[in-house]
């Protein structure tokens, strides 16, 4: 969407609020020996008291409140009761919401206690690289340029990227256009970034897959070559200087 008043300002601030703090109290929330869906039930109902509704319900009808992520698994969890937390899991939340008739999206990978499989260096990874991106964004910048950031970056620390996960236009739901801002510079894509648009710009860092299949359950995404991905992801709003992080107090 593209903000055209203090209403519409106001509105995604917001929302954009909610699902910080929602991610953020996860995050924190988070331990070994719980379930993933004791962690989204919990989720659940932060939004809940806040009067948000889960975006991948409302727009997906997603069996979950959020998604969570844990190891192996790149993106699109699903929450279960089967699915225990351990020390030292490599654990992504994402977090997406509507109030109001405002959208907007954010996560966030962090290893859950001791790091005794070495994650930390690929969740740093990602958590530069988004914030890099976000601060090469402004009105008139190409789309694939930041997307060829994303990638050089990566490559500087010896991570590869996924080619089949995108970040995305949002506000008004849970996807607009642009409908790509990808981790790779795409030729063809001729799009720049346009005043007050709001978009989620994400990264897909990875160890060793450079695209992600879908699992058997139909949702879960892991590596088409194995291996983990740290993503982190903010709601911005484009100006012509800095863009404006509306999602920034998730502590990502």
């Amino acid at each position: 969407m593209s903000i055209q008043n203090d209403t519409d300002l106001r509105g995604m601030q917001k929302v954009s609020e909610v699902v910080a703090y929602t991610l953020k109290e996860m995050c924190a929330y988070a331990q070994p020996g719980m379930t993933t869906k004791q962690l989204d039930d919990y989720g659940a109902r932060i939004l809940a008291d806040l009067g948000a509704r889960s975006a991948p319900v409302l727009t997906y009808d997603f069996p979950g409140i959020t998604c969570i992520s844990v190891n192996h698994e790149f993106c699109h969890g699903i929450p279960s009761q089967s699915r225990v937390l351990r020390e030292g899991d490599l654990v992504n939340i994402d977090v997406s919401a509507e109030l109001n008739g405002y959208w907007s999206d954010n996560g966030n990978s962090f290893v859950l206690g001791e790091d005794h499989r070495n994650f930390q260096p690929l969740v740093d990874a990602s958590r530069s690289i988004l914030s890099l991106a976000i601060k090469r964004i402004r009105v008139g910048v190409r789309i694939s340029d930041v997307g060829h950031l994303i990638q050089n970056e990566a490559k500087k620390r010896g991570y590869k990227v996924v080619r089949n996960l995108a970040g995305h236009g949002v506000g008004r739901s849970l996807h607009e256009e642009p409908a790509e801002i990808a981790n790779f510079r795409e030729y063809y894509n001729a799009q720049r970034f346009e005043l007050n648009s709001v978009v989620a710009v994400e990264t897909f860092i990875t160890t060793r897959s450079n695209y992600a299949r879908v699992l058997s359950d139909g949702w879960t995404m892991v590596g088409n070559r194995g291996g983990y991905m740290a993503q982190h992801e903010h709601t911005i709003m484009v100006t012509d200087a800095e863009p404006m992080i509306l999602t920034a107090s998730n502590g990502v």
